[in-house]
């Protein structure tokens, strides 16, 4: 069976030693990585080539006398900022990532640790140079531990286990295929009429987010009731993310169990939110989130996913006559068309034009390309003439 790695997020319930030590290995991985951000800044500036390699021996070589502190946490604490930092300015000379950036305190706090210092029985897990600590259940993968990160985030701290496993959730026996259609009023509208309602967490806990950051704008900076108010407006942000994944989590897996090809709009969600009344319901929403895990789930499950370009009207195509309306305000929540007569839900008529796209592969309108892996790229000629020319296929 083929070995693939996955990765377990579990919370942690350390004791209030534990979580000292944990504070001193964050802040030891975010000096050593200011430092060598730093370093390599200026080695650049004298013409120089650095590398992390090079950084790192140069930084062994100093931290017995300059930083003996580093000695307190394990070793990977001081190691892997290096890597981190070389494969940071890889990604960003070949365009995939901003420039690297000075890490500030509090500001996504984390720490890595090798595989091979890591040992995990039951609900617990073993810390070099700190001991057992507890978690709050239990690993869902057996294999081999590649690796931990551990994490703080509203004051909550995690660990993340990379696992070297061949277990793999069931493949998705079924045959069916189903247009999916995001949008503000309904979260998805499957093209078989079934419906997941919006969660909209945000919005329902946007008052009692606006009154905590109302009374800690009004506090002294570094007061006490600044940092309680502080740790409750982090709690909070921390809940409605996670109000918001369990509902991605329960639709993108109920996708892929029931459904073996899936057809998905690429939405351009960066010009969707210059709409300045929609931008927080959209964003609220998680439509990228939604992606990720969509695809990341079809390649384990075996599923297609098809991806519709942005410049597919599925909102504006009749699904019964293919007749085109040439213009659809956003207040029109019913699809009339005016050539057959039909009339639609919005949401429900694009999923299924979303769903028809996979009867129209061969055709000369709509061509299948950019195929990578489980996921399938859909290109039309309804694109401006510049955009014609650089997704032309060879």
């Amino acid at each position: 069976m083929p070995i693939i790695s996955r990765t377990h997020k579990i919370r942690l319930d350390p004791t209030c030693e534990q979580k000292t030590y944990f504070a001193k290995a964050c802040g030891v991985a975010r000096f050593t990585w200011n430092w060598a951000l730093d370093q390599w800044n200026e080695k650049y500036k004298k013409g120089e080539k650095p590398n992390a390699l090079a950084l790192k021996k140069e930084f062994n070589a100093l931290k017995n006398e300059k930083f003996p502190w580093i000695y307190e946490v394990t070793k990977y604490a001081s190691q892997q900022p290096f890597i981190h930092l070389q494969r940071g300015f890889q990604n960003f000379f070949s365009k995939r990532s901003r420039y690297p950036k000075f890490k500030k305190k509090g500001v996504h706090e984390s720490f890595y640790i090798g595989g091979d210092q890591i040992q995990i029985k039951g609900k617990q897990v073993r810390i070099p140079n700190l001991g057992w600590v507890r978690l709050m259940e239990s690993l869902r993968f057996e294999g081999k531990i590649s690796g931990v990160t551990i994490t703080r985030s509203a004051n909550y701290w995690f660990i993340s286990v990379s696992v070297e496993t061949s277990t793999l959730p069931a493949l998705c026996e079924s045959q069916a295929h189903v247009g999916v259609d995001l949008g503000i009023k309904s979260l998805a509208t499957l093209s078989n009429g079934r419906i997941f309602p919006s969660n909209n967490p945000l919005k329902k806990k946007l008052k009692q987010l606006k009154r905590h950051q109302r009374q800690m704008a009004r506090c002294i900076k570094d007061s006490k009731n600044r940092i309680k108010l502080k740790s409750k407006i982090a709690k909070l942000h921390y809940r409605i993310a996670c109000s918001r994944n369990d509902v991605l989590h329960k639709l993108t897996t109920t996708l892929t169990k029931n459904y073996r090809h899936i057809v998905i709009e690429d939405l351009d969600v960066s010009k969707m939110v210059k709409n300045k009344r929609l931008a927080r319901s959209i964003l609220d929403g998680g439509f990228y989130e939604f992606r990720r895990q969509l695809t990341y789930k079809s390649e384990l499950r075996g599923n297609k996913i098809y991806i519709a370009d942005r410049w597919y009207a599925s909102s504006k195509k009749c699904s019964s006559c293919g007749h085109l309306k040439e213009e659809l305000s956003l207040s029109e929540r019913e699809y009339k068309c005016s050539h057959c007569m039909l009339e639609i839900d919005r949401d429900l008529n694009a999923a299924k034009c979303l769903e028809q796209l996979l009867n129209t592969v061969s055709s000369t309108e709509i061509n299948a390309c950019r195929q990578d892996g489980s996921v399938i790229m859909f290109k039309t000629l309804l694109q401006p003439a510049w955009l014609k020319q650089e997704l032309s296929p060879v």
